[in-house]
């Protein structure tokens, strides 16, 4: 798994790809459009994916693609074109200067604030190419797989094992004189298999993800892995309807901060349309709840400069002590509250949710007795009112162990409650994703299984 740095060499250099968004811009601004705004992206990858031995796809990406959006005053329209070629870029912009005469006036559409710009490009290291030929990419998938196929007897079929890799580039210009490239790379190895004891089915998976193929689990965890949570699984029961606590693993997890994002993200803000509607500056969580933002970490998948406006990102708090710091606005969402853009156009950047100091383990001890979720299904969250219901599987716990594996239960309650209801967050970070935080345990959740 070696690393080539100058497998960028497989992409033109940034600057011929600068020089198309600049052209745009000029063309747009030529045509009469007081403001303009483009980005353009190339990536190429690889996709394998195998099932119980065999190769079922091998599929190579190439993806283009220019987005340009034009203001005439306070009118604003958008083209798009996945042909980079000089005639089709200009009938993309002509094309969306003349929607732009048809659209409605609105006060707060336009660029970001030119000062809001970012200056500063720190070194994020997220350039990672895999090089790899289509054999060996294969090779990675079926070991993978057989891992996960030979691990138990019980382990009776398989879902398949898939490699993906993934490079490119993004440009981004604007009229405020602002124009930035940035070179990306997202790798990952998957597999999901199924289990079978005393005639019950079971079903898990296992995966990683990353800028860096170096960092990334060996294809055998992978599988193994996800063959060992499929076992566990096997011979799962319902519960009895009732009130207990409930910790969600940190995969999960992430998604409970998800809902909180989204409730204090402008759009839900300025629609009235989110359960803390208004809620900046209020006590949400315990004061011991401490979630920060730090877009600069290197190689981490939410690491960015600036966001999709070319706004700056920038490192600081979101909840101290429990209280929320401010929401997360683009720049029309900020207009639309009276607001500033908090550089949040792309969605949030490595949020980090402090732990409280305990392992895994530690946290089931202090639970004591209850559920341990390691699946969650369905769509139950209402984020205008915070009413949240899921179907949900995992483990019972009893007296602070893991026992048995339980199916088809759903666990419900408001955000707002679960939000104020924790009682630990684990050290056992997931770093796979934009927000990284370990498990979380809730006080009290109501469990519905059988009566």
């Amino acid at each position: 798994m070696k690393l080539e740095k100058d497998s960028m060499l497989a992409f033109p250099h940034a600057e011929s790809f600068k020089k198309i968004v600049a052209e745009a811009l000029d063309m747009a601004q030529d045509k009469g459009a007081t403001q303009v705004e483009a980005g353009l992206s190339v990536s190429q990858g690889l996709s394998v994916a195998t099932r119980m031995g065999s190769v079922e796809t091998i599929e190579h990406q190439q993806d283009n693609g220019l987005g340009i959006s034009v203001y005439f005053g306070r009118h604003k329209a958008s083209a798009s074109t996945s042909n980079l070629d000089p005639d089709a870029i200009r009938k993309t912009v002509e094309a969306a200067c003349d929607i732009a005469r048809h659209t409605s006036e609105d006060p707060c559409t336009g660029l970001a604030d030119a000062e809001l710009m970012a200056t500063e490009m720190h070194q994020l290291d997220l350039y990672h190419p895999w090089n790899l030929e289509p054999q060996a990419v294969i090779d990675l998938a079926l070991e993978c797989e057989n891992a996960a196929l030979g691990y138990d007897p019980r382990i009776v079929n398989s879902e398949g094992a898939s490699v993906d890799l993934n490079a490119g580039v993004s440009v981004y210009g604007n009229s405020h004189g602002f124009l930035q490239a940035q070179h990306k790379t997202r790798h990952s190895i998957s597999c999901s298999v199924v289990g079978q004891s005393n005639g019950n089915m079971q079903r898990d998976y296992w995966y990683d993800v990353g800028r860096n193929p170096d960092h990334l689990a060996s294809a055998r965890s992978v599988g193994e892995t996800a063959a060992e949570r499929t076992i566990r699984r096997l011979d799962a029961s319902k519960l009895k309807t009732q009130q207990a606590p409930v910790m969600f693993v940190p995969e999960l997890a992430r998604g409970v901060i998800g809902h909180f994002t989204a409730a204090i993200g402008g759009a839900a803000q300025y629609r009235k349309a989110s359960f803390l509607l208004g809620a900046e500056g209020e006590q949400v969580f315990p004061d011991f709840v401490q979630l920060h933002e730090n877009p600069f970490m290197p190689q981490a998948l939410g690491s960015a400069n600036f966001d999709a406006e070319g706004v700056a990102t920038r490192a600081g708090s979101l909840v101290a002590d429990g209280v929320i710091q401010h929401y997360l606005l683009d720049s029309y969402s900020a207009r639309k509250l009276g607001l500033q853009s908090t550089g949040h156009a792309s969605g949030v950047h490595n949020l980090v949710l402090d732990d409280t100091g305990k392992s895994f383990d530690e946290c089931l001890a202090a639970m004591h007795r209850g559920f341990l979720v390691t699946e969650l299904m369905g769509h139950g969250v209402n984020t205008v009112t915070g009413d949240y219901s899921r179907g949900a599987a995992g483990f019972w716990v009893e007296n602070g162990e893991l026992g048995h594996a339980v199916e088809e239960v759903t666990i419900a309650a408001n955000l707002r409650d679960m939000f104020k209801g924790i009682v630990e967050i684990g050290n056992d970070i997931d770093p796979r994703g934009s927000v990284r935080c370990g498990s979380i345990l809730i006080d009290n959740m109501t469990i519905a299984g059988t009566e």
